[in-house]
């Protein structure tokens, strides 16, 4: 029985595994309980010094201890636990990031967020006036206190959620950056279900809880196998 076992811990810690999506953070491009494919060796050569993750890949990892994000997650007092979360990669050290109206600024230039944005705008429920939708960082976070504009340190990341509502992630605005040494993988291919309904409406009062609650679902079904690659606006994104 011994080698199945090691069989499968290789494939799983070195070469890919599987992870289930749980929440509503990332809509409407993921949702509530998907499973997306993160190849395990693409990390493991990250952390020798071979490439990087970029901007706009969609990560998975761990939050800083002691993060908000917990909260929602227990409420029992056990800040030692620290659940896998998936948000997309904003911002790279070195990235001067500026939030402002629900507008990401890299580097002095607006990221075109139409992949997420034109979405929330036809459910009404864009969020432009909250703390969040117009602060890089607001109480919680690494530095001290709230902040338009905030430089990524080396060998950190900022994370957003693509979710546009009013608390509807939390995320580097909230918790601070992320180390990259934290990160287990990006999300590449979203591979179960294997239909989704085509239409997701959004309830724009949805406020936590149950996330299935969130939305509804309608339409005819389709294909639901997709790649995670980064949105084109990435592309047109200055180094500092």
């Amino acid at each position: 029985m011994l080698e199945p076992i090691v069989f499968a811990v290789v494939i799983t810690q070195f070469l890919g595994t599987v992870v289930g999506v749980d929440g509503v953070s990332m809509m409407p491009n993921l949702r509530h309980h998907e499973r997306v494919f993160v190849p395990k060796y693409e990390t493991w050569l990250h952390k020798a010094g071979i490439g990087d993750f970029h901007r706009g890949d969609i990560l998975i990892f761990r939050p800083p201890a002691g993060a908000v994000e917990l909260r929602s997650f227990l409420n029992l007092g056990i800040a030692k636990y620290r659940p896998f979360l998936i948000k997309r990669l904003i911002g790279l050290p070195g990235d001067k990031i500026r939030i402002s109206q629900g507008v990401t600024y890299v580097n002095g230039k607006a990221l075109d967020a139409g992949f997420t944005t034109d979405y929330w705008k036809t459910q009404g429920c864009w969020d432009t006036s909250s703390e969040q939708a117009n602060n890089a960082a607001v109480m919680g976070a690494t530095v001290p206190t709230t902040q338009q504009e905030i430089t990524v340190p080396e060998g950190q990341y900022f994370v957003q959620g693509d979710n546009r509502t009013e608390q509807g992630s939390e995320d580097s605005r909230l918790f601070g950056t992320i180390p990259r040494r934290d990160v287990a993988g990006r999300a590449t291919a979203v591979i179960w279900p294997i239909m989704r309904q085509e239409t997701a409406k959004y309830d724009c009062n949805w406020r936590g809880g149950d996330p299935a609650a969130a939305v509804t679902f309608s339409g005819k079904s389709t294909l639901n196998w997709r790649g995670l690659g980064r949105p084109a606006a990435f592309d047109n994104v200055p180094n500092p």
